[in-house]
């Protein structure tokens, strides 16, 4: 009896054994995987990479490789700033320059401090963008950036506006006799009979920058139908870039387009411009709606200027979008008036998602063109207008279409500015 409770008790112990060395096995299979479940989603392995210009070449990293210090971190992307949304502030530093002593570069009707008018509070506003710093516009700077390079500015009396606004900051408003006047470079003679060359060029020669502007209101291509007669009507091409842009485009760096105030049948009848499409008369009757001609003028000139560009890689082109208009009480022969003279009085701050010209804006898009979207910031600056103040004033018209000089339109050359 004692033998066989002996030999009951020893294959007790045996079992016990044998079964804490299955139960080992199991836990050393368990942790090298083997049995997961294949049914179950196991989460993936964790990689650690290093960027592709590592001073490193090692397989291998040490807990200090995978986990850097971050001060070796790299930095954040850098957003682009949003110009569009933002507010108008204060700053007594303004202007940047001053109309009575930039007579060089500014017609008399748009510096507002030749004329009668005696406030000029409106002066005295930058624009702070939303989320961003705006870098103070600097001329020097602005031209050492701009050394050997050519901006031009093509379009219509704004963006004649824009040009001498240009002129003005960067002389910061006095008298350069050093400046070259190089207009003939590219044919800005003025023609027999007409008031005004259609372009202006001027060149700096410390920096070898040139700054342009030629006139082209609608952005079409204008031929003459009878060259040979003075009173000719003009085949206005909606689906042709202005032939300047053609025979100049590869030299220009920056190129400034706007468009808007034209398009209108009392500009085209006294003009005389007739819509041409395909080299005819156009007869798609629903183009001949002047809206619509000009917002398909608008995709035609944005997109062969996109095609352009990969053949110009040293070119950046932003279209301006539409400058507004404050008419009130009528139009600019009915009686409209633009009187206010109060800054900022319908407020300060623009927060929007998408720009006030959408004609604008949808041409752009999917291109490489900026937009230079100053339309809503803008429209925000009512009394800074020319209104009845201008020289040539006509009785009873006021001018609620451009702008007292200095004024807004430096603010879109700062943005210009910003962007380059």
């Amino acid at each position: 009896m004692r033998f066989g409770s002996v030999n009951g008790l020893r294959f007790k112990q045996l079992k016990l054994v044998i079964l804490a060395f299955f139960m080992l096995f199991l836990l050393w299979k368990w942790e090298k995987g083997t049995y997961y479940d294949s049914g179950i989603l196991q989460p993936d392995p964790l990689v650690l990479t290093r960027p592709a210009n590592s001073k490193f070449v090692d397989q291998h990293t040490s807990s200090e490789e995978d986990f850097p210090n971050e001060n070796e971190m790299p930095p954040p992307e850098k957003k682009e700033c949003n110009y569009r949304n933002g507010k108008w502030v204060s700053d007594n530093r303004r202007p940047l320059y001053s109309g009575f002593g930039c007579k060089q570069w500014l017609s008399e009707s748009w510096s507002c401090i030749l004329t009668q008018r005696t406030d000029f509070a409106y002066e005295k506003f930058r624009w702070q963008p939303e989320a961003c710093e705006m870098p103070e516009f600097e001329a020097s700077e602005f031209l050492r950036r701009m050394q050997d390079k050519t901006i031009a500015y093509v379009g219509d009396s704004l963006g004649r506006q824009m040009f001498q606004s240009m002129m003005c900051m960067v002389t910061a408003g006095k008298q350069m006799p050093d400046v070259e006047d190089v207009g003939a470079e590219y044919g800005f003679v003025l023609a027999p009979g007409a008031k005004r060359p259609d372009g202006w060029a001027y060149r700096f020669p410390s920096t070898n920058t040139t700054i342009l502007y030629h006139w082209s209101s609608t952005l079409c291509d204008l031929e003459p139908l009878n060259p040979s007669d003075r009173a000719t009507s003009y085949a206005m091409h909606l689906d042709r870039p202005p032939a300047f842009l053609k025979n100049n485009l590869h030299r220009f760096h920056v190129l400034i387009l706007n468009t808007g105030h034209h398009w209108n049948r009392g500009k085209l009848r006294a003009n005389k411009w007739e819509m041409y499409l395909g080299g005819a008369p156009n007869k798609n009757r629903n183009i001949a709606v002047i809206w619509k001609a000009k917002n398909f003028t608008i995709h035609s000139v944005v997109k062969w200027l996109d095609a352009q560009l990969p053949h110009h890689p040293q070119l950046k082109v932003f279209y301006r979008s539409i400058s507004p208009r404050h008419f009130f009480n009528g139009d600019w022969n009915t009686g409209g008036r633009c009187d206010n003279t109060n800054p900022l009085a319908k407020g300060s701050g623009i927060h929007l998602n998408h720009s006030e010209d959408t004609d604008a804006e949808g041409a752009v898009r999917g291109t490489r063109i900026k937009l230079l979207d100053v339309t809503a910031l803008s429209r925000l600056r009512d009394e800074g207008h020319i209104s009845r103040y201008s020289i040539k004033a006509t009785p009873g018209v006021q001018d609620c279409l451009h702008w007292c000089l200095p004024g807004v339109p430096d603010t879109w050359n700062e943005i210009l500015a910003a962007q380059l």
